[in-house]
């Protein structure tokens, strides 16, 4: 799927997925989530600098190993890094959970 299907398609984790548009906006930076709990959600990465999309993210779920614990994403270290600009940029892939 590129980078226009997914903001087609796409939820943002966090958005309240019963509102009318759960989606991304044309104008924010995404990175997708691969694999784990949060499978295929968009996490809106808009403003973040580089060395904090390296740091990876713990991403509050109740659907990882622990009910109420965090999934934990990082970018793929042979991935290429976000240039910028508005869309999904980059991935994080699952790592793990944590309490």
């Amino acid at each position: 799927m590129n980078g226009d299907e997914q903001l087609r398609n796409g939820r943002v984790y966090g958005a309240d997925h019963e509102a009318p548009n759960p989606g991304p906006l044309l104008h924010r930076t995404y990175a997708e989530l691969v694999a784990g709990p949060l499978d295929g959600l968009l996490l809106d990465i808009t403003g973040w600098r580089p060395e904090e999309i390296d740091d990876g993210v713990a991403l509050r779920t109740e659907l990882g190993r622990w009910p109420g614990g965090r999934a934990l994403y990082d970018p793929h270290p042979d991935d290429p890094r976000p240039s910028g600009g508005p869309g999904v940029v980059c991935c994080f892939h699952y790592c793990g959970d944590t309490p």
